[in-house]
C-alpha cells in the first residue's frame, strides 16, 4: 500500500498485476524485471566480497569503490568530472534517491514538475512531501512534450523539475530542444532539475544525453541512476545520485533516516559492472532492441496499434481498435483472454486525465526470447477472442 498518483492509499498496479499472474499462471509481462542474470563478472565480484567478509554496513556515502567507480563512468560515458568523495551518494536503488531528494530539497507549498505519464513513485513521493505535484503531458503517438506548454507549466513556485529520460512507461527519450529548454527555465525560475537516467545504456539507436552534461545545468542538477536495469540485477536495489556538493550533503541528511546504508557486498559488485568495456553496454542494448521487435510483431499481429520505443524496457500498445475502453479492466481480463498480464497506462496519469490514455496497455519485453515468443503466439488468439 501506499500513496497513489491523487494522494489516496492504494495497492500499487504492480503488485497487483503481478499477484494477478501469480495467481493464473500467465505470463508477467507487466512488471519491468528481467528473468535471465546479469554479467558473470559482476555476480563472481558479488559472491567474493560475501567471502572477503564485506557484510556489515557501508559507509554512508557508500562503498569507496563504487563511489570512484560511478564517478569514472560519469567522466568516461559523458564528460561529467566529479569528485566522488563529496559530488557522489549511493542509495538504496533509484528510488531511494528520488525519495530522499524530494523530501530533501521540497517544502509545503513548492511545486514538482513532472511528465505525464510518470513513475507512479513520483506522485507518492511529492504526496508525502506535501509539495504540489504538476504534469506536462506526452502527446502520442510518440509521447513528445509540447513545449509551450512546458513553458506554462514551470513558474517561480516550481522548486524542482523532475525529467526521467528514457522515459518510463513510453521509452520516449527527449530531445535536446527539450532538455536545453528545460535548463533555460530552471535558471529562468531557480529551480532545481531532477533527473532519473536508469535506463540510460539501454537505447535503441538514440544517443542519451545527460541533462547535468549541457551547459549551465550542472550547478542545479541531481542526476539520478541504479545498476539493477543496466546488469540485470533489480534486486540488489544499488541506485546512486551525483549533484554539486552541497546538495548531495542537504540530501544524505534525509537519505541517512530511511535507509541508512544498504547492498554492501553488491555495492563492490556494482562497480565492476560500470567499469566492463563498452562492447558491454553496446551488446545489452542491441539484445534488448530485439526482444523488442519481437514483442512489437507480435503485439501488432495480434490487433495492438504498436509505437516503438527508443529506448528502456518496455512497450506501449493501444488496445482501442480491439475495442478497449478501459486499459485496467482489460488487463485484469487479460489473462483469461490470453494468459498474458500487462500493466494499464492508466496507472502513470492522475484520475483527472486518464481518458486520453484509456487504451494504452504497457507491455515488458525484458525477459527471454521463448518466453516474448510464447507471449507474443497467446495473443494473437485476441483476434479471434
Amino acid at each position: 500500500m501506499l500513496l497513489g498518483t491523487n494522494g489516496e492509499l492504494s495497492p500499487t498496479i504492480f503488485a497487483e498485476m503481478s499477484a494477478l499472474a501469480a495467481s493464473t499462471g500467465a505470463i508477467n509481462l507487466g512488471q519491468g524485471f528481467p528473468d535471465e542474470d546479469g554479467p558473470a563478472e559482476v555476480l563472481d565480484a558479488a559472491r567474493r566480497a560475501i567471502s572477503e567478509g564485506i557484510n556489515q554496513y557501508p559507509p554512508g556515502r557508500g562503498n569507496p569503490d563504487l563511489l570512484e567507480a560511478i564517478a569514472t563512468h560519469q567522466a568516461r560515458f559523458y564528460g561529467v568530472n566529479l569528485d566522488p568523495a563529496t559530488q557522489v551518494l549511493v542509495t538504496a536503488g533509484a528510488t531511494e534517491a528520488l525519495a530522499s531528494t524530494i523530501l530533501a530539497l521540497t517544502e509545503e507549498g513548492d511545486e514538482v514538475v513532472t511528465f505525464e505519464p510518470f513513475y507512479d513513485a513520483y506522485g507518492a513521493i511529492i504526496a508525502l512531501s506535501k509539495a504540489t505535484h504538476v504534469t506536462v503531458p506526452l502527446h502520442g503517438p510518440y509521447f513528445t512534450p509540447d513545449l509551450d506548454e512546458l513553458r506554462g507549466a514551470v513558474t517561480d513556485r516550481t522548486r524542482l523539475i523532475l525529467i526521467n529520460s528514457p522515459h518510463n512507461p513510453t521509452g520516449t527519450v527527449f530531445s535536446r530542444e527539450t532538455l536545453e529548454l528545460i535548463v533555460e527555465l530552471a535558471h529562468q525560475h531557480d529551480a532545481i532539475i531532477v533527473t532519473d537516467e536508469v535506463y540510460e545504456h539501454l537505447t535503441f539507436g538514440v544517443e542519451h544525453v545527460p541533462i547535468s552534461s549541457l551547459p549551465g545545468a550542472f550547478e542545479r542538477t541531481v542526476t539520478i541512476s541504479s545498476g539493477g536495469k543496466t546488469f540485470s540485477a533489480t534486486g540488489w536495489k544499488v541506485g546512486w545520485l551525483t549533484a554539486p556538493a552541497a546538495l548531495v550533503s542537504s540530501i544524505l541528511a534525509v537519505k541517512q533516516y530511511l535507509t541508512y546504508v544498504n547492498a554492501a557486498p553488491f555495492q563492490p559488485a556494482i562497480a565492476v559492472g560500470l567499469a566492463l568495456p563498452d562492447e558491454y553496454f553496446a551488446t545489452t542494448a542491441a539484445t534488448l532492441e530485439a526482444k523488442r521487435d519481437l514483442l512489437s510483431a507480435g503485439l501488432t499481429s495480434a490487433g495492438f496499434t504498436v509505437t516503438s520505443p527508443d529506448a528502456g524496457y518496455f512497450v506501449i500498445a493501444d488496445a482501442t481498435a480491439l475495442g478497449v475502453t478501459d486499459a485496467a479492466d482489460f488487463c485484469r481480463s487479460l489473462p483469461s483472454l490470453a494468459g498474458v498480464v500487462a500493466v494499464p497506462v492508466t496507472a502513470f496519469v492522475r484520475e483527472e486525465n486518464r481518458d486520453a490514455y484509456a487504451g494504452l496497455l504497457r507491455f515488458a519485453f525484458c525477459k527471454k526470447v521463448d518466453i516474448l515468443q510464447r507471449a507474443a503466439a497467446q495473443l494473437s488468439e485476441l483476434r479471434t477472442a
